[in-house]
């Protein structure tokens, strides 16, 4: 259907310093018009005169790049569809369209704050961090060790074994990753706790 959709929604937006805020807003009101009629061409040089400055925008905001452009996505998505509602008497074209970028991604840190937020009120964790990863150290039973690991899912495996295997700090980890710092505490924070109930240590 439209550009985002049809690269099968893994868009690398375009860094911000390829792409600068477009200049004449004349066009970009002439095109969001075609757009609300349907028009994908119009959206295909849309989409090239927005997305970079949008994902400028979302990137200051969000800082992980990942899930910049995963915003910046759905940013253009929102355009395409929303594109109808756009009243030049209210404000530019690019005014509009940044902040929808704005609101998406200031949505985006308030989602991820209050997921890391509930999940940490309702699991609190039942032994020390320290305590897992010295038991999995000490413990000369290498197979339950390999066992219990085999038992996490991928992603906090690979987590906790950067952590604690490989010494990387949780924000290192996260730009390895290429997650947010708030994704790895978590994949981190539930891995230990299934290894430990693993383990035994479970009280």
């Amino acid at each position: 259907m439209s550009r985002v959709e049809a690269r099968g929604g893994g868009v690398p937006a375009p860094r911000p310093d390829q792409s600068p805020p477009p200049r004449d807003d004349t066009d970009l009101e002439r095109l969001l018009a075609l757009v609300a009629r349907g028009d994908q061409d119009a959206f295909e040089a849309l989409y090239d005169k927005l997305s970079g400055p949008a994902y400028g925008l979302v990137r200051k905001v969000l800082r992980d790049p990942a899930q910049s452009e995963e915003v910046t996505q759905e940013v253009m998505l929102e355009v395409w569809r929303a594109a109808s509602r756009f009243d030049p008497a209210r404000g530019s074209a690019t005014t509009w369209a940044l902040t929808i970028a704005h609101r998406r991604a200031v949505d985006r840190v308030r989602s991820e704050t209050a997921a890391t937020d509930r999940e940490q009120r309702s699991a609190p964790f039942p032994f020390p961090v320290d305590d897992v990863a010295e038991t999995v150290e000490a413990n000369m039973d290498a197979e339950q060790v390999r066992r219990c690991l085999d038992g996490l899912t991928e992603l906090q495996r690979e987590a906790i074994t950067l952590a604690y295997y490989g010494g990387y700090s949780y924000p290192e980890v996260a730009k390895k990753l290429e997650v947010a710092l708030g994704t790895v505490k978590t994949r981190i924070r539930d891995g230990l706790m299934r290894l430990g109930n693993c383990l035994g240590m479970s009280r």
